[in-house]
């Protein structure tokens, strides 16, 4: 295992916002930043002389923990995250009881695959026998992720809203077209929910390939059955899409 340690900086801020408390620190003294370096690794797996696609991280440090691995956040001591290859941030922000932040932030390159991520299907799962989505202009319900009201996509699940998952659609056709209110031509869509009330994304260029949304805290908490219920819609604004399939990865 690589290990590449932090190297952290003191600073003072509020934790309202993310709330991480998770253990009782109440009795721990402040710790100094070169306390927490001493007890804090990212160990990242190997493989001949490479860095591998797991990043493990971990303090034994007496602080609230919260971890984000490459836009993901875990709360705790300790986090272990695959990931694709590439460079990825990794943001360790740590609690002492006094109310003392410590934050920094490392770049991890992660070079070959040790561990392969899994694709998790929503929909066009090879195993099944199912038909690619077409999606054509302005029709909302072919793009909602609805079990009463799409035709085409299911619920998606509260886990992967409040996971913040990306959602991966493997499109094999885009045509262009013309914009659903005007003369202007392309093969763009508008990600919103079913209750047309908020445009996440508007006019989004889609062609041939793969295409990673990455669900943010509102749209789990708009759209997640354990929030508002209002579904993930894709609307298509100019053009038409055959997507194979829908999946996450982990």
């Amino acid at each position: 295992m690589k290990k590449i340690l932090f190297l952290l900086v003191a600073a003072v801020c509020s934790f309202a916002a993310c709330d991480p408390i998770h253990e009782d620190i109440s009795n721990n003294s402040k710790i100094t930043a070169d306390e927490l370096k001493a007890k804090t690794t990212i160990s990242v797996d190997q493989a001949n002389g490479q860095n591998g696609n797991v990043i493990t991280c971990q303090t034994s440090a007496a602080v609230n923990a919260v971890w984000n691995i490459g836009g993901k956040e875990f709360i705790g001591n300790f986090a272990k995250k695959k990931m694709k290859l590439g460079e990825h941030k990794v943001i360790l922000t740590a609690l002492c009881a006094d109310g003392t932040v410590l934050k920094d932030s490392a770049i991890i390159n992660c070079q070959v695959i040790t561990d392969p991520l899994e694709k998790i299907y929503i929909y066009g799962d090879p195993k099944k026998e199912q038909e690619p989505a077409v999606l054509g202009p302005g029709d909302a319900a072919a793009g909602r992720f609805s079990d009463n009201e799409g035709k085409f996509f299911p619920y998606i699940s509260d886990d992967v809203y409040f996971g913040k998952k990306t959602l991966i659609f493997e499109i094999i056709a885009a045509e262009e077209g013309k914009f659903i209110w005007g003369d202007d031509f392309g093969c763009t869509c508008r990600v919103m929910n079913g209750w047309w009330s908020t445009a996440y994304e508007d006019n989004y260029p889609l062609s041939v390939g793969l295409w990673e949304l990455p669900i943010t805290d509102q749209m789990a908490a708009e759209c997640a059955r354990g929030g508002e219920g209002r579904d993930l819609d894709i609307l298509m604004t100019r053009g038409s899409v055959t997507i194979k399939s829908v999946y996450y990865e982990e």
